[in-house]
């Protein structure tokens, strides 16, 4: 009997499978209160818990399932956690780093029910779940003090912890992937893919990982200087189902960089970008029709294998996404080349096609003794 992991994989070569849209989105047309946040269970919580969306998966469980259900009802083929923040570094903000167990157990299974609901409705289409594993709000590659440039707010091995944790409950949740995504600095995906890593050691088995980058703005680099070469080569090394973009832009303003990901990339793609860009009050203006148009572009060009949609998006862009991407053909995946790539800010090629590389150091032209 086939595993999901290998239905999903299969699926890929075949058609266009369609991600999910934004939950944050969902979430704030409830106009929820402090109260709604809290619950029954942390009604006496110290600190303020209002905008901790991962946390309404213990307290308002039927609100993450009705979303669920309205995006996979919309035509989704693989659905995310409501995990986004749902780690002990983001949730200390909120003093809960000890529900972040309880908080991915709980957002996997009620994935997973709705899945399983549609998939046995619609046998001939699986659903599947995707773990959710966010960017943190700290980052390992620049210190947050600009007067002190060597200091890091957290280590690399904080962040593997810190991973390894929330992705073990995820997958013992009933995830049948790990989705790293809204990278912005790719050491902290790197510690979060190490994780991941260490767990299948620990579980015998092979766990599926997607992995999707932002690019903060025009210069087409992450917020860590990484250009989208660069990005791909540092963690290409990994047995990845796709590599993608999502967030920080819209689909009109992330074409290049899908295109160039496209051309390079040896797997599969992903492209979940925002409705537009925010509009003066922070949201997002753009309608299904209009975001169809340009994802449609995506597709008619060959750029992706997966689509769907990030802040701003529905279940009506989803559902608008879907009938679009019903009979398109799938990306074909160019052939891996096998070279030498270094990469740092950017990449560094050796091959056939170089004349000469200079590999230089530090001279010590000053004369001092150190």
């Amino acid at each position: 009997m086939k595993t999901r992991l290998t239905q999903l994989k299969e699926l890929l070569n075949t058609k266009i499978l369609l991600l999910d849209g934004a939950m944050g989105t969902m979430i704030q047309q409830e106009k929820l209160e402090s109260e709604d946040y809290a619950g029954i269970q942390f009604a006496n919580h110290p600190f303020p818990l209002q905008g901790n969306n991962d946390l309404l998966s213990l307290t308002q469980p039927n609100l993450i399932y009705k979303i669920h259900y309205a995006y996979l009802e919309a035509g989704a083929d693989i659905i995310e956690t409501n995990t986004f923040n749902a780690n002990r570094i983001s949730q200390a903000d909120y003093g809960l780093e000890s529900q972040v167990k309880a908080m991915n157990f709980a957002s996997a299974q009620l994935a997973r029910k709705a899945a399983d609901e549609f998939t046995a409705k619609q046998p001939n289409k699986p659903r599947f779940v995707a773990g959710a594993l966010g960017p943190t709000n700290k980052t390992a590659s620049m210190s947050p003090d600009v007067n002190d440039p060597g200091f890091r707010a957290v280590s690399f091995d904080e962040l593997v912890e810190t991973y390894a944790e929330q992705a073990e409950a995820l997958i013992e949740g009933g995830a049948d992937l790990l989705l790293v995504e809204t990278v912005f600095d790719t050491l902290n995906a790197k510690a979060a893919l190490f994780a991941i890593e260490v767990l299948q050691e620990k579980y015998k088995q092979k766990i599926g990982v997607m992995v999707s980058g932002t690019i903060t703005d025009a210069s087409g680099r992450t917020l860590s200087g990484q250009t989208v070469e660069a990005f791909l080569e540092s963690v290409k090394h990994v047995d990845l189902i796709s590599i993608g973009l999502n967030c920080a832009l819209g689909a009109e303003q992330m074409r290049p960089y899908i295109e160039e990901l496209a051309q390079k990339a040896s797997l599969p793609v992903s492209a979940y970008p925002n409705a537009g860009l925010p509009n003066q009050f922070g949201e997002y203006d753009e309608s299904p029709e209009i975001m169809t148009g340009h994802l449609h572009d995506f597709v008619s060009h060959g750029f992706v294998n997966i689509i769907g949609g990030c802040c701003g998006t529905t279940p009506h862009h989803i559902s608008s996404f879907s009938k679009m991407a019903l009979d398109a053909k799938a990306r074909k995946i160019p052939e891996r080349k096998h070279e030498t790539v270094f990469s740092g800010l950017e990449p560094v090629k050796i091959n056939r096609q170089q004349n000469f590389v200079n590999i230089g150091e530090r001279t010590n032209v000053s004369g001092s003794k150190k």
